[in-house]
């Protein structure tokens, strides 16, 4: 997967880890772990009965262990979403429990 990130690099990412949580920023980097730096990189805290939350982190690492999923994003489309108004589940965590 690293090696088909170099066409991410300074463009808006959307990064989903394997504990649920949702991150957007501008890749600045990567490595062959998929470790992943961004910069003003967002976290997007989505609830059924709340507002979504949407954290300010600024520059920030991702472990490449964690990454579940990586993507482009549209940000004319990002832009017209009103997101006090998107509601959902909580995702859950991707990884099985240790036995």
């Amino acid at each position: 997967m690293a090696s088909s990130l170099q066409t991410y690099v300074n463009q808006t990412i959307i990064v989903m880890t394997s504990d649920g949580r949702l991150f957007s920023g501008i890749l600045q980097g990567y490595d062959q772990q998929t470790n992943l730096i961004l910069n003003d990189t967002k976290e997007r805290v989505i609830t059924p009965d709340m507002p979504t939350e949407i954290l300010e982190l600024g520059l920030y690492l991702i472990r490449g262990d964690s990454v579940v999923l990586c993507g482009l994003v549209d940000i004319a489309m990002d832009s017209d979403i009103d997101w006090d108004k998107v509601r959902g589940q909580k995702l859950h965590t991707t990884k099985r429990p240790v036995r």
